[in-house]
């Protein structure tokens, strides 16, 4: 099966190589010819864990290609992928679908035979219907099926997700295609992941309706952590009993500076968009929406209160840039919030980030040395602020950062460390949804309780 991956961005670039290892000919294609170029010469344009060697091996067995001419890949595809960006409009909530529009006016001019175009792009509930309508139009000889099937891919596990889906979700009304995309996902489905085929519009709701729960459920033990700090209960111990609950699970109940990257604030805001316009305001999100908007400026103030609401003159080393570990991408990170603030209070910035630093330099600017580690973001610094809780930063010698630190103060916005051990190291410890801890000062741990209630 020839397989053209329209997109070689995150989504496009992964499930392309994905399918790649599985079996089949893929050719990548994308309109930016210095990426092509990169790609071509083994150079990465974004960071994912295994991903670089994937695509090494599937080069080099003959598997995997990648070009600029969409044309001559989509004319000698069985099955065409597009993986385009949508990203949220300037001024509007909806996603701008200026590109996406063209790629599928592109494709369906190069259609020369049966071909399953499988839209992978995020996108409003109805358009696949007018994905149908568009091709039809431009290319009215085409042979074709349209199958709406939304990724669910999390950013620095990509791989791992692709290749053991919980699910496969695909918006069909074909049973030719439906043939394709179950040859397609085979080797998925024998490794235990789900087939699911319903309609177009289901499969578009379930995407959003996926992202937007999660995001709740973020939001919500964000919020239950602030009210954790005013009531002396452990926000640690509140998730993990929350959690036990098998009608609840663990996952998403970890509390944080609040939801980042390219999915949850433009699918959220998306839905929310939708739902207005459909008449139909969905209230429980809108509050989400709102909360997370909030969040990074609790943040901000919970930072700025750590150092007594003046932070002019002082040297904040920050740890982590990234919306999260395991990925170089800067949007909608917190980073991008704090930082400034601290730069505008008077602050200087020592930053570093295991894989964000190049990223990060293109959209933050200002008074911030660029560090080579942990420990030389930290030298000379008054406090600490530990934002992305990349592996690295937990299990720091923390004798040694208190060494090199003229102050010993951390502030902790992913609860990576137990209070106690920074008590015992002299640290005065700020963290989420738990009791702030200064040296000296006599806490819960000298109960003996438990480590859970410790931590």
């Amino acid at each position: 099966m020839q397989i053209a991956v329209i997109g070689a961005g995150y989504v496009g670039l992964v499930s392309g190589v994905c399918f790649s290892e599985f079996g089949f000919h893929v050719t990548c294609v994308d309109n930016n010819s210095d990426k092509v170029a990169k790609l071509q010469q083994q150079m990465m344009p974004i960071f994912e864990s295994g991903l670089e060697k994937m695509v090494e091996n599937n080069r080099r067995a003959g598997r995997l290609s990648f070009s600029t001419n969409l044309a001559e890949a989509v004319s000698n595809a069985d099955v065409v992928l597009i993986a385009v960006g949508t990203p949220q409009g300037d001024g509007d909530d909806m996603p701008d679908l200026t590109q996406f529009t063209n790629v599928v006016k592109e494709v369906a001019k190069a259609i020369s035979r049966y071909t399953v175009v499988i839209v992978k792009s995020t996108v409003p509930i109805g358009t696949n219907r007018r994905v149908v309508k568009m091709i039809t139009e431009t290319n009215p000889d085409a042979d074709f099926d349209v199958v709406a099937n939304p990724e669910f891919l999390r950013e620095g596990l990509a791989i791992e997700d692709f290749m053991s889906s919980d699910r496969v979700v695909a918006g069909i009304d074909s049973k030719r295609a439906r043939a394709v995309v179950t040859k397609l996902y085979e080797p998925i489905c024998l490794n235990g992941s789900q087939m699911f085929f319903t309609t177009f519009e289901s499969a578009e709701m379930i995407k959003y309706a996926a992202n937007s729960l999660l995001a709740a459920r973020v939001a919500y033990i964000n919020e239950i952590a602030d009210l954790c700090e005013k009531t002396g209960a452990n926000i640690r111990d509140v998730s993990k009993g929350v959690g036990m609950d098998h009608r609840i699970g663990d996952k998403f109940l970890k509390p944080g500076p609040g939801y980042g990257g390219s999915c949850f604030p433009k699918d959220t805001a998306a839905l929310r968009q939708m739902a207005r316009d459909a008449g139909n305001p969905l209230s429980i999100l809108e509050a989400v929406v709102a909360s997370n908007q909030q969040r990074k400026s609790r943040m901000i103030d919970k930072v700025m209160g750590a150092s007594g609401n003046n932070v002019a003159g002082m040297t904040v080393a920050i740890l982590g840039l990234t919306f999260k570990p395991g990925t170089d991408d800067m949007r909608e990170s917190v980073s991008v919030e704090i930082i400034p603030a601290l730069l505008k209070a008077g602050a200087k910035i020592r930053a570093y980030d295991p894989q964000g630093m190049k990223n990060a330099q293109q959209v933050l600017s200002g008074d911030i040395a660029w560090c080579k580690d942990a420990y030389d973001a930290m030298e000379g610094a008054d406090m600490a602020v530990l934002l992305t809780e990349w592996n690295e930063f937990r299990s720091l010698d923390l004798k040694k950062a208190r060494t090199v630190m003229r102050q010993a103060k951390m502030v902790d916005l992913r609860n990576v460390y137990k209070r106690q051990d920074m008590q015992a190291c002299g640290f005065h410890y700020v963290s989420i949804g738990r009791k702030e801890v200064k040296p000296g000062e006599p806490w819960i741990a000298d109960l003996n309780i438990g480590d859970e209630a410790a931590a």
